[in-house]
């Protein structure tokens, strides 16, 4: 019997536990030591809101869905009516294939389908290993037509708040802190105006409270180590913290608290801090949008941690 998320994929190391499901080559569950990790959804439902998922080939919104390539015109389907966008890409309902598998370490991959808004070649492979660091998701984008093609790419974990005396933790027993020197302002319609500098109730340079907060927000000019990788790290009521990383290939981190999101029981359960090469409308601004020329590749390598 097919499961709505599709192929299971399990992985295993020590303590730590993941499960895959390849639609959307998504992270349904991650658990250490039996502490989810990332809020999990059932194997035989349709992730609530992009849980877990590869966002390919743009992350976020494209205004319209339209934008202009090479000369030439697209238009793309609007799959946020309310808001006039494309949001999230083509691939997160796709069925990705599992190419490899061992005990702590699967990779899965996509020929993504051409169609009239996005006529190009591209094969998206994503790599899911876990090692007593954490859980390293590595992703990589093969053009493999003829043309060049614009790309983006983003993911989607919502991170859960952790255990609470009965159960599911609260976000506003929560604290953030993220490496990021600036905030992207936005419209109505949550597409990109500017730049600002991070200041007063925005700045999580230094660990802040979520309590109480309402955020869907792109932060840019990520703050990074001697290593070159930014860092998000989120310390829960019960004590614990998941640190998530991203390499220089990522430019930015969106974080939504759900406020918005599904219905009242989904919002609030945790907190999506999502790596991204671009922010959104990049195939219409230009702004750290990725060119693949045939046979060139782009990869982006972030990673998820229980401490």
């Amino acid at each position: 019997m097919s499961l709505l998320s599709g192929t299971q994929v399990h992985l295993t190391r020590g303590a730590q536990s993941a499960t895959l499901a390849t639609v959307g080559a998504s992270l349904r569950e991650y658990t250490v030591g039996g502490s989810d990790v990332v809020v999990p959804y059932g194997a035989d439902e349709v992730a609530p809101a992009f849980h877990g998922k590869v966002l390919a080939p743009w992350p976020n919104r494209l205004a319209d869905g339209r934008y202009s390539f090479d000369g030439l015109d697209y238009h793309l389907p609007l799959t946020e009516p309310a808001r006039s966008t494309a949001l999230h890409g083509l691939a997160a309902d796709d069925d990705w294939a599992v190419a490899e598998q061992s005990a702590d370490a699967a990779t899965l991959v996509l020929d993504l389908p051409a169609r009239p808004g996005y006529p190009f070649s591209l094969r998206v492979s994503v790599t899911y290993a876990l090692s007593d660091e954490g859980l390293t998701i590595s992703t990589t984008a093969l053009n493999t037509g003829t043309t060049a093609l614009p790309y983006g790419v983003g993911y989607h974990p919502w991170i859960s708040p952790g255990a609470g005396p009965d159960g599911a933790g609260s976000l506003d027993d929560c604290t953030l802190q993220l490496g990021a020197e600036s905030l992207v302002t936005v419209d109505d319609r949550l597409l990109p105006t500017g730049t600002t500098p991070v200041s007063g109730d925005m700045d999580y340079r230094e660990p802040r409270s979520l309590a109480g907060s309402d955020l869907d927000d792109a932060f840019v000019n990520p703050i990074r180590e001697a290593a070159g990788l930014s860092w998000a790290r989120l310390k829960r009521g019960d004590g614990s913290t998941v640190a998530i990383w991203m390499d220089g290939a990522a430019k930015a981190w969106q974080v939504c608290t759900g406020n918005h999101v599904g219905s009242a029981s989904e919002q609030r359960s945790g907190v999506a801090i999502e790596p991204m090469s671009c922010i959104a409308d990049a195939f219409r601004t230009g702004d750290d949008l990725v060119t693949l020329t045939p046979g060139e590749s782009h990869t982006l390598v972030w990673g998820i941690a229980l401490v």
